[in-house]
């Protein structure tokens, strides 16, 4: 199953809010729940870039506010469920984004203006965001990541493989750990349709081989009937697995 131009868009797509996922949870209280709630992050304008702050905002936990000149954009944006609220003013916004601050729920809304009025009024009002978009560097080309998809029905056996995952995750110490189980937990929530077919996280080479030894044994024994495509990407291996039921 290569990858088709369509998937490797949403690819380059997830990665982007991966990243920014890493960056937020690096701002966490705890690394073992690296839950942003309460805190105020500024998405600005949903462009593509901010699209991907706004969803890995969401998944981090935080309360995220964003702008969309476009109400087009905005209305897509909802129904994708990267935000949850599209208003009007600054006003509507703070106070939803005030009650939801409070409680340490994870919430994000979007005022149909453009970036720069609505950076003005936050100005003018003594909004300050704790956690403003920044552009960063892109993600390095050696860090190791996994991919995986199915050949048919995603919707009933991607949440599978996720278990799997999950399951080779563990629990231990190691702080990365809380991380990415939170991004596996919450990620295809919040990527809408670019995470309806495929699945990626950060991941070593001994959780890759955990992982595929895994998925082997679920699609041989008929509990995963489908094939399954894993790829691992890292500085020094590109590899890809293809795992097919056992034909009768």
């Amino acid at each position: 199953m290569p990858l088709e131009p369509s998937s490797t868009v949403a690819l380059g797509f997830i990665l982007e809010v991966e990243r920014n996922y890493a960056m937020l949870t690096n701002l966490a209280p705890s690394a073992a729940d690296p839950n942003l709630g309460g805190e105020l992050l500024y998405a600005g304008d949903l462009d593509h870039y901010g699209w991907a702050v706004a969803a890995a905002g969401n998944i981090a936990g935080a309360a995220t506010l964003a702008a969309a000149t476009d109400l087009t954009v905005g209305k897509q944006a909802l129904r994708e469920g990267v935000v949850d609220f599209l208003v009007i003013s600054l006003d509507e916004a703070l106070r939803i984004l005030k009650n939801e601050i409070r409680k340490r729920q994870t919430v994000a809304v979007c005022v149909a203006v453009s970036s720069p009025v609505l950076e003005l009024e936050m100005h003018a009002r003594g909004v300050k965001p704790d956690v403003v978009r920044s552009e960063g560097a892109p993600l390095h080309k050696s860090t190791p990541f996994l991919t995986w998809r199915v050949a048919s029905a995603p919707a009933r056996w991607l949440p599978k493989l996720d278990a799997i995952a999950l399951q080779c995750l563990g629990f231990n110490s190691d702080p990365n750990v809380g991380i990415a189980r939170r991004w596996l937990r919450l990620a295809p929530r919040y990527l809408g349709r670019q995470a309806q077919s495929m699945r990626l996280m950060r991941g070593t080479a001994e959780f890759y081989e955990a992982f595929v030894e895994q998925v082997r044994s679920a699609v041989l024994s008929d509990e995963i009937p489908v094939e399954v495509e894993i790829r691992f990407k890292g500085s020094s291996i590109d590899d890809n697995q293809t795992i097919s039921p056992q034909v009768p």
